[in-house]
């Protein structure tokens, strides 16, 4: 029994070295940067918690993870809402859906870059195609992103254009909703709107949270089209763009590490509340029989 169990773990052991080398090992390492002043060219000079200290009465912070949650709590919801109503128009038997469907899913799978380079030449205020289709009605080209007023609500356009990269989950939830019940629904005399809130929303609620929980931890790690569109009064300066500049930039390794582990604490203590709310509003339909079960036992 004994050389069967060796040999198990002589077959799982790339993964457990691969797991203690890239992941424990960095993690360690992660901890102590943060709590040290390096420049990532001296010696590690180790200050104790004084990274997290700064990064309290740090204004620059407080902007950044600011723009990033307002995004976030803005951003999440319009896009669950929206992928779910892209995912129900598209669940119907149509000549050409499947051209939607691929059309609309196509944002998911282009290039993060040049999606970018594309939403900057759009929203640009003397070339781009969002004020010239406004001026054909009559109004001044806006400043999208030169105009801190304006700089979130093109990051949510932008968000929103991505929304059928969240379709297919809905889709395949939509797909997996058996038709005996709007059937029995109809039978009862249920209209379409109580057709979707009683079966539609309750079915789909473990992917509402899958989705959710992805919403949260992609908001709040924003980076790529940030970095490369930016925005007016620092507007357009997420968490992970301050992060980044910290590092790369200022080059202050320990600072912007500490900066990671809040960053790390804040999206696991979010996903938690998410995780412990789920009881209240997600649908699992196992967990409903084995409680049937359970009562007629």
């Amino acid at each position: 029994m004994r050389s069967k169990r060796n040999v198990g773990y002589f077959y799982i052991s790339p993964w457990i070295i691969g797991f203690f080398v890239f992941t424990v090992a960095p993690l360690i390492f992660a901890f102590y940067v943060g709590l040290t002043e390096w420049d990532t060219f001296n010696k590690p000079k180790y200050i104790g918690f004084g990274n997290y200290l700064d990064l309290i009465q740090d204004e620059d912070f407080r902007k950044s993870l600011w723009v990033t949650i307002k995004f976030a709590i803005i951003s999440v919801p319009l896009g669950i809402a929206t992928s779910m109503l892209i995912a129900i128009l598209v669940n119907t038997k149509v000549r050409g859906v499947y051209f939607f469907r691929t059309a609309l899913y196509l944002p998911a799978i282009v290039s993060g870059v040049s999606i970018s380079l594309l939403w900057k030449w759009i929203l640009d205020t003397d070339f781009g195609l969002i004020n010239l289709l406004l001026s054909k009605v009559g109004i001044a080209p806006l400043g999208w992103l030169t105009d801190g007023s304006l700089v979130m609500p093109s990051y949510l356009l932008m968000a929103l254009w991505g929304a059928g990269g969240g379709m297919l989950t809905y889709l395949a939830g939509l797909q997996d909703i058996p038709g005996h019940l709007y059937e029995a629904a109809e039978i009862d005399g249920a209209n379409a709107f109580q057709k979707f809130k009683h079966i539609t929303l309750t079915m789909l609620t473990p992917v509402i949270f899958y989705n959710l929980i992805m919403g949260i931890v992609g908001s709040m790690r924003k980076f790529g089209d940030a970095y490369i569109i930016g925005g007016a009064e620092n507007e357009g300066r997420f968490y992970m763009i301050y992060l980044y500049e910290n590092a790369f930039k200022f080059f202050k390794m320990g600072y912007a590490t500490a900066m990671a582990w809040v960053l790390f604490v804040i999206i696991m203590l979010l996903t938690l509340l998410a995780m412990k709310s789920s009881s209240a509003w997600v649908y699992y339909e196992s967990e409903v029989s084995t409680k049937k079960k359970k009562k007629v036992r």
